[in-house]
C-alpha cells in the first residue's frame, strides 16, 4: 500500500502541550518536514525560547539549547560560530524575540550571521495571559489593553520582517501565514527556502509566521483563523521582504 502521509521522523512522539487550536503545532510540523526533507535532520541544533514554546526541546528529534528569555539568537550565533558545520535555528514568540530579544535579534542580523529564525507572531503574550505585545494591534484588546491598544499611549506595532530587512546584513526575511491550506504550503516553501539559505553560507535568514492564539484572544478556532486573515493580514502584508538571491 502507498503511504499518502506520514509524520516526520524530526519530530517525537511527546504530546504537544499547546491550548486546542493554537497553529504552534503546524509549524512545528512544517520546521520539522523541512529538516528531514533537506537532509539536515541529524547536524540540526535548535534553540529553544521563553514562551509558549519553552518546551520546544521536547518535541524536536535534533539537538535542542534552552535560552534565557529573548537571547536565542545570541544562543544560536555562539553554537553557529562554534559548530559553523551544524545547521542552528531559533523557535521564537513575538514577546521573546520582538520585546526583551529586540537588541538580540536586530544585531544578530546585522553581523549577518548564518543562522535560521523561525518567529512566530500572534499578536499577544500567550503564555503569561495575554498581555499587549510589541506586535499588537492597534485597537485590540488585551489583559493589560482592556480599551484597546491605544496608539497615542502605547505606540505602534512592531513591524519586525519590515525592519530586518533594511538591514545589509540580513539575507532572507519572507512573512507568511498557517491560516489556510494554501498558505501552509507556502509557509512550508518559504521555512525550506530559509534553511536552503543557511546551508548555502548566505548569513542572517528569518520566516515571520502569523499565528492564532485562540485562548487569550477568547476566540473559537476557527474564528481565530478568520480572525487573522481579516485583521492581522492586512497589517502585517505576506511576503518576501528580502531576498539576496534576488
Amino acid at each position: 500500500m502507498a503511504v499518502v502521509f506520514q509524520k516526520t521522523k524530526m519530530l517525537t512522539d511527546a504530546p504537544f502541550h499547546y491550548c486546542p487550536g493554537c497553529t504552534h503545532g503546524i509549524i512545528h510540523r512544517l520546521v520539522a518536514e523541512s529538516l528531514e526533507e533537506l537532509g539536515v535532520g541529524g547536524t540540526a541544533i535548535g534553540v529553544a525560547p521563553v514562551g509558549c514554546a519553552v518546551f520546544a526541546y521536547d518535541y524536536f528529534n535534533c539537538d535542542m539549547q534552552e535560552a534565557a528569555h529573548g537571547r536565542a539568537p545570541a544562543v544560536a550565533t555562539g553554537i553557529k560560530r562554534v559548530h559553523p558545520d551544524k545547521i542552528v535555528f531559533t523557535y521564537q514568540g513575538d514577546g521573546d524575540l520582538a520585546s526583551i530579544g529586540a537588541a538580540e535579534i536586530v544585531h544578530a542580523a546585522a553581523r549577518s550571521e548564518n543562522i535560521t529564525v523561525i518567529f512566530i507572531n500572534n499578536a499577544i503574550y500567550g503564555m503569561t495571559g495575554g498581555q499587549m505585545a510589541p506586535t499588537t494591534l492597534p485597537g485590540m484588546v488585551t489583559t493589560t489593553s482592556p480599551y484597546g491598544r491605544d496608539t497615542d499611549h502605547c505606540g505602534f506595532p512592531v513591524k519586525i520582517s519590515e525592519m530586518l530587512s533594511t538591514l545589509d546584513g540580513s539575507s532572507f526575511i519572507e512573512r507568511v501565514s498557517v491560516h489556510d491550506v494554501p498558505n501552509v504550503i507556502r509557509a512550508k516553501k518559504a521555512i525550506k527556502k530559509a534553511f536552503q539559505c543557511q546551508i548555502d553560507g548566505k548569513g542572517f535568514s528569518l520566516i515571520e509566521v502569523l499565528s492564532t492564539c485562540p485562548t487569550n484572544w477568547g476566540m473559537e478556532p476557527q474564528n481565530a483563523l478568520n480572525w487573522l486573515k481579516d485583521n492581522m493580514v492586512p497589517y502585517y502584508p505576506l511576503g518576501v521582504y528580502k531576498d539576496k538571491e534576488a
